[in-house]
């Protein structure tokens, strides 16, 4: 049986840990918090997922040590501003020849580097074992067992198949690919877009207006990942257009509820105080705009987002920003 280390106890650890689980993989988790390591021994997390039952075959540790022995597949699921800091205490902790996979989306404050990146430096793994997972998947759907597609990026496929294999549960269907660049920035840029859409729906805007900031959010993301390396047709798959339209739409995306919150007219303090969990766009839309600048990418809903949560400009500066903007062709 195939034995995999789950690092990170949050909403999407736990549910992909339980796809894990389904797909008959061994799974043991870490955790920080011995309340939830508790509670996920005793089969629940209702710190993040509440009311629903873990399958048989997850256990969890607060041990970092004890959760990364014999695993042959090493699952990172931590927030990724955290990632470094983490990875500096379990580099010498994880098994040599496992695959190392990143459930985080979000790019590093100050180096703008990709989450894949960050492990390859800190932890000396070599990109050929480093595994990104990305796509329209909302951590309560995938606990409730509800069907949903993913895409498993490696520059090794046969690694990326081995990964495919751990965690291919009846309900959740994983696609290979080997560009972990375009699939990483997708993760990480829709985020950005969601606080967008969220502005727009709790400024009171229709339909319209969400499906254009969608749409020319797409067109930015797909414009940097391009620029980094990656291939304009994952922007079209489940990692780009998939996670995006998901994380914008739905009212569980974290990030989409944050921008809600701050269209409806709360500062940025205001909603960081009565949101639990953490909103990666938050943090990662700084990152993401340098790291677009440092490519000379042009990229002005990130940057009004930006503006928003790290300069004070309100939602309403922005829309009038946006519109106020050049005319220009739709397609470069």
């Amino acid at each position: 049986m195939t034995t995999a280390a789950v690092f990170g106890t949050g909403s999407w650890g736990t549910a992909f840990s339980a796809v894990l689980a389904d797909s008959g993989t061994a799974v043991r988790m870490w955790g920080r918090r011995a309340e939830v390591v508790e509670q996920i021994n005793a089969g629940t997390n209702e710190d993040y997922l509440p009311g629903i039952r873990l399958p048989q075959g997850i256990s969890a540790t607060t041990d970092p040590a004890e959760a990364a022995e014999g695993a042959s597949i090493v699952v990172l699921a931590v927030p990724s501003q955290t990632l470094r800091g983490n990875l500096q205490g379990w580099a010498r902790l994880l098994p040599r020849g496992a695959a190392i996979v990143s459930l985080m989306k979000g790019v590093e404050l100050g180096t703008t580097k990709r989450m894949s990146e960050v492990i390859a430096e800190v932890g000396g793994i070599d990109p050929e074992r480093i595994v990104a997972i990305s796509g329209p998947n909302l951590a309560r759907e995938i606990a409730l067992r509800q069907p949903a597609a993913s895409v498993v990026a490696c520059v090794d496929e046969q690694v990326a198949q081995r990964v495919a294999d751990a965690c291919a549960a009846p309900y959740f269907r994983p696609y290979t690919n080997t560009d972990v660049i375009g699939t990483e920035l997708g993760g990480a840029v829709k985020n950005v877009v969601a606080l967008a859409v969220g502005m727009a729906e709790g400024m009171g805007m229709g339909d319209n207006s969400k499906a254009s900031i969608i749409t020319r959010g797409l067109a930015e993301t797909t414009r940097l990942g391009v620029a980094l390396g990656g291939d304009p047709a994952t922007f079209a798959g489940l990692a780009g257009l998939g996670d995006l339209v998901a994380t914008c739409m739905s009212p569980l995306s974290r990030n989409r509820t944050f921008g809600v919150n701050l269209g409806r007219g709360m500062t940025v303090d205001e909603v960081i105080a009565v949101t639990k969990q953490t909103a990666e766009g938050v943090k990662s839309c700084e990152s993401i705009l340098q790291l677009a600048q440092d490519h000379g990418i042009d990229v002005p809903i990130i940057e009004q987002v930006n503006a928003v949560v790290h300069e004070g400009r309100t939602p309403q500066q922005v829309v009038e920003s946006l519109l106020s903007r050049a005319r220009k062709a739709e397609v470069d």
